[in-house]
């Protein structure tokens, strides 16, 4: 059973593990991608339905996984596969979420739900089955409302590693990154290993001592869940990162603290953006990109002028906007070597137009190091 915090319910079948499970109910709409979606920590404590009917065709590999185990809370689909099809398979989806302790649901009308969630809002939600299935509808709505909200919520410290580590450069060297682990995905770090940087992976706990300490010559904070509101510390860290001038690149929840570091404020979306099929317009070129998005939260930045930063870095423009709803999906400093998008340029799963931002941050490190060393030489 899947139970709405505002007391709708779906009968299905029991999928994965067997129990009660509670998060934010969500859908995410890609076509593809189930296991780059399940394994990407930005989706812990969420409950994600997946908005294509058939999910688990071509099983579960260890290649595709965005980190070491599944994330979302809870998982919906329409309709699994019965039969798993694809040479790199090596275990089916319905065995990975039972061993990974996934509640899931299956056979609902998926559509339906969307649709409740598009209209209302992402809400909390509970999926129940096996023992959990036979409480009554008013013991499992109250359990489900009595869950945690995603607003005020933190949630860093759950997915960011434990310890630091070092991702020596696979491309020719170009200096070093200082990444904070918000929720970090494989195929990030392994990009910017390939544009020539030794990644310094670092738990969500440092302090910007710690960062400067390393001497990096960049500083990338990664994707992640929770409320940017409630992280106000990695935003006063990534302020003394921008004053020791650092070159710095943020996706997704990096963006959003970024936008809170420079003064702006975050707000939370009805429904938010999930898949990897979201357009959105680059506003320097014109260029429309298809990209992968995963955030229930945004900044709010003025779109139709240059602004100001009420913190003291300058003037900062809106560099990409949503074009379903407008969203701002990009900040841009115009003062300081400094910029972020709202979307996963890995593109992991999803269209890899948006690529080229690894090489962006590249040329912008090593073009800040050039103004460095000739500023030393002018003195």
């Amino acid at each position: 059973m899947l139970v709405l915090e505002d007391g709708t319910r779906y009968e299905g079948r029991a999928y994965g593990a067997r129990g009660r499970t509670l998060g934010e109910a969500v859908f995410a709409t890609g076509m593809t991608g189930y296991q780059e979606t399940l394994t990407d920590p930005s989706y812990a404590g969420q409950i994600v339905l997946m908005t294509a009917p058939h999910i688990g065709n071509t099983g579960m590999n260890d290649e595709d996984m965005e980190s070491a185990r599944i994330w979302v809370a809870g998982f919906v689909v329409r309709d699994p596969s019965r039969v798993v099809s694809n040479f790199r398979s090596q275990r089916s989806l319905d065995d990975d979420l039972a061993a990974a302790g996934i509640v899931g649901i299956s056979g609902i009308d998926t559509r339906a739900v969307t649709r409740h969630i598009r209209s209302l809002g992402a809400m909390r939600a509970g999926v129940f089955s096996g023992e959990e299935a036979h409480l009554s509808p008013g013991e499992q709505l109250d359990l489900v409302q009595s869950g945690e909200q995603m607003t005020g919520r933190n949630l860093s410290g759950a997915v960011s590693t434990g310890e630091r580590y070092t991702l020596p450069a696979t491309g020719e060297r170009v200096g070093s990154v200082a990444v904070l682990d918000l929720g970090v995905k494989t195929s990030t770090l392994n990009y910017l290993a390939e544009r020539g940087f030794d990644v310094h992976v670092l738990p969500q706990t440092v302090t910007a001592d710690d960062v400067l300490a390393l001497e990096p010559d960049a500083l990338f904070f990664s994707n992640g869940p929770g409320d940017p509101s409630a992280s106000e510390r990695h935003v006063e860290l990534l302020r003394s990162a921008l004053r020791a001038g650092l070159p710095y690149f943020g996706i997704c929840f990096g963006n959003q603290l970024l936008g809170r570091a420079l003064g702006f404020d975050t707000y939370k979306l009805p429904f938010g953006h999930r898949g990897i099929n979201q357009p959105v317009l680059d506003r320097a070129t014109g260029r429309v990109e298809i990209t992968a998005h995963n955030h229930g939260f945004a900044v709010a930045a003025p779109t139709d002028a240059i602004s100001e930063s009420s913190e003291g870095f300058g003037r900062v423009e809106v560099s990409h906007v949503d074009l379903n709803d407008d969203v701002v999906e990009g900040l841009n400093c115009l003062d300081i070597p400094a910029f972020s998008v709202q979307y996963h340029p890995e593109s992991a799963a999803g269209p890899h137009d948006a690529n080229y931002l690894f090489d962006r941050f590249r040329d912008m490190v090593i073009a800040s190091r050039t103004t460095d060393d000739s500023q030393e030489a002018g003195k």
